[in-house]
């Protein structure tokens, strides 16, 4: 039954008040806390990173696993309920104090690892930015991963990575859980839930925090690269993909 206006002493009704609400996240939805790793140690020429599946593996710098521990302590109070992260160890370790304050042990999903690089994986990728290489400046006016020999199609990467938002979404309906993924990645979640370019989101910071709600096969965009636990607070400047 609809509330009525209320009707002062003169006689006219009053109107209605509709107050601003804060955003409560549908019923039965999936909340991602998306984390990209901390800070990986730096590429040296002739010293390429070891190969996961094709894929650069480097582990966390000193800084990276501070960046860790200022994770943990951010998101130690904020109700996650299950862990994720990919094949390549700079999630996991990222993952790990955090996964030690809850005590959750973390689960792997495939399909949220970084863009394949092809023929710049290992650490070829930094190097090819730092010297404007021809084909990273075609690489980012494009905004396609595979004008890269050998790298993974931009539509593939958004078929994978969709298909793994959506598996980790399902199996935690109404639970907020904590995924340390990737910068590629985070950005490919957040342009395919914003409907922006492909590279619009690229170059979150390291340890940084994103968060999407998964509703009924809608994403929404809650926020992109909180840096507000961290050291050094927000950056500006280019920030390497792997």
């Amino acid at each position: 039954m609809s509330a009525s206006p209320a009707r002062p002493a003169g006689g006219e009704p009053t109107a209605t008040e509709y107050p601003q609400v804060r955003f409560t996240p549908p019923q039965g939805s999936t909340e991602l806390i998306l984390v990209r790793h901390g800070q990986s140690v730096p590429a040296r020429p002739g010293q390429p990173f070891p190969l996961v599946d094709g894929q650069g593996d480097p582990e966390l710098s000193e800084e990276g696993r501070e960046q860790a521990e200022q994770v943990a302590r951010r998101l130690a109070t904020e109700s996650i309920e299950a862990i994720y992260v990919t094949p390549l160890r700079r999630t996991a370790e990222t993952a790990a104090p955090l996964a030690r304050l809850l005590g959750l042990a973390p689960e792997v999903e495939p399909g949220l690892r970084e863009v394949h690089l092809g023929e710049w994986e290992g650490g070829i990728y930094r190097q090819r930015l730092a010297e404007r290489h021809p084909l990273a400046r075609r690489l980012f006016e494009e905004q396609r991963w595979d004008v890269i020999p050998g790298a993974e199609p931009n539509e593939d990467f958004a078929a994978r990575v969709r298909q793994a938002v959506t598996r980790v979404a399902v199996a935690h309906a109404g639970q907020r859980v904590a995924v340390f993924t990737h910068g590629g990645t985070i950005g490919q979640i957040l342009s395919q839930a914003s409907g922006s370019r492909p590279f619009a989101f690229l170059g979150s910071d390291n340890g940084s925090i994103s968060h999407i709600v998964v509703a009924d096969g809608r994403w929404i965009v809650r926020r992109y690269n909180d840096t507000a636990h961290l050291e050094h607070g927000f950056t500006l400047g280019p920030s390497p993909l792997t």
